[in-house]
């Protein structure tokens, strides 16, 4: 994906959030990646939010980051932390905000990839929680 994107005509379909919460996930090789991107992704099922493409902001790619700084509202997951979605924000130039890693929640890192359905609500709670207060 170039970095037109966001200014062309698919802008509707990767930058725009509609209105509603930007949703962004670590996708990590862990069951916390696995589970930070599935919350992103039921989230936004559920008409929360609209998952985003964290790749495009690591790339600094200008429409993204554009995007990611005019948005009111933001949800960043991270599955541990060692924080590679809030190094990504970091160094784009984003601030961070609305951001929960999933180890810090209690759930313990590991390379179990059936994910546990209270541990995908429990992340999903926090999700929405993170969101509350901001404009």
């Amino acid at each position: 994906m170039s970095d037109s994107c966001c200014q062309t005509s698919q802008a509707s379909e990767c930058c725009s959030t509609d209105g509603n919460v930007m949703l962004l996930s670590c996708s990590g090789g862990s069951n916390v990646g696995q589970l930070a991107n599935q919350a992103c992704l039921e989230l936004t099922q559920e008409g929360f939010g609209k998952m985003y493409c964290l790749a495009g902001i690591g790339g600094e790619l200008s429409g993204f980051v554009r995007s990611a700084l005019d948005v009111p509202k933001v949800v960043v997951l991270d599955g541990c932390e060692v924080g590679c979605a809030k190094a990504i924000f970091k160094k784009a130039g984003v601030p961070l905000r609305g951001h929960v890693v999933l180890t810090e929640l209690g759930i313990a890192k590991n390379k179990d990839l059936n994910l546990k359905r209270d541990e995908l609500d429990k992340v999903k709670t926090a999700a929405r929680q993170a969101s509350q207060g901001q404009s």
